[in-house]
């Protein structure tokens, strides 16, 4: 049972390594940094965080795979992982579809892209020569000149139910966005099926305390994400005793990581309380 903690995407860049550190004091297992268009690079935010710290694991979720041409997604990420081994989990999924129309790389077949994007990142990431031929990827005898000695783990960030699916059957763990409640987890769970050693890492809002504007917002943008009503988005919120049965209960329900994205002032703040509620 691993917690993480997101940094929010709305937190400026500069105060990525001072949070980066304050985290590597605690007991907190990962750092999760984000990739969302018009805010910043995921595997730049993943790099100065892993080379501020030298305990957490950092995550990447998640890289959109229309963005990243797969040779040179796995040449930064093995670069990462031989830098820092056994720190980093790259999440890989299909960006969502507005933003992906919006850069001029939207293609025909998400479903083939993220397949054979993630197909081809994990052998180049094991040191193998690949070759494929496929519906979205081509690459021709392509290897990495210095593969990472320890392999990082490669996760597909999905909520529908075929790329759940297809995360159970291809990578090595599956990212799920916040706002999924503990009793919904099980069905998701079955869906991605996987085999005993697939991650699953669930994101979950943390919001301490009351009610504020900035909570009901995302909330309300989670809702429209996932298609549900605002009320049927679970949030890890009121008290730290609250917050952390929240969180127990998505290890419960089959999350192996839970990464909370605390919402309002003080996140580390926040945090450092359910830390000790937990």
């Amino acid at each position: 049972m691993r917690l993480g903690v997101m940094y929010d995407r709305d937190l400026p860049p500069e105060q990525l390594v001072p949070f980066a550190r304050a985290l590597d004091e605690t007991s907190v297992h990962d750092l999760w940094v984000v990739e969302d268009l018009g805010w910043t690079g995921g595997v730049s935010a993943a790099a100065t965080a892993l080379a501020a710290t030298s305990r957490l694991r950092v995550g990447i979720g998640i890289t959109p795979a229309p963005l990243r041409n797969p040779a040179l997604l796995a040449m930064e990420l093995g670069n990462l992982a031989r830098l820092h081994p056994g720190r980093l989990a790259a999440g890989i999924g299909h960006g969502v579809g507005d933003w992906m129309r919006q850069v001029g790389a939207a293609v025909p077949s998400p479903l083939s892209l993220l397949e054979e994007t993630i197909t081809s990142v994990r052998a180049l990431l094991r040191g193998e020569r690949v070759t494929l031929d496929g519906k979205e990827v081509h690459l021709d005898g392509i290897s990495l000149v210095h593969p990472p000695v320890v392999v990082p783990p490669v996760l597909a960030g999905v909520k529908g139910p075929r790329s759940l699916a297809l995360s159970g059957r291809v990578a090595d763990g599956t990212i799920l966005p916040e706002g999924i409640a503990p009793a919904d987890l099980p069905g998701y769970v079955t869906r991605i099926g996987g085999g005993p050693g697939h991650e699953l890492v669930v994101f979950a809002y943390l919001r301490l305390g009351d009610e504020t504007e900035q909570t009901r917002a995302a909330v309300a943008g989670q809702a429209g994400f996932l298609g549900v009503a605002p009320e049927q988005v679970a949030v890890a919120g009121g008290t730290p005793a609250e917050a952390a049965a929240h969180v127990k209960e998505l290890w419960a329900a089959g999350a192996a990581t839970v990464a909370v994205r605390p919402l309002g002032a003080d996140p580390l703040g926040q945090v450092q309380a359910l830390l000790s509620a937990l």
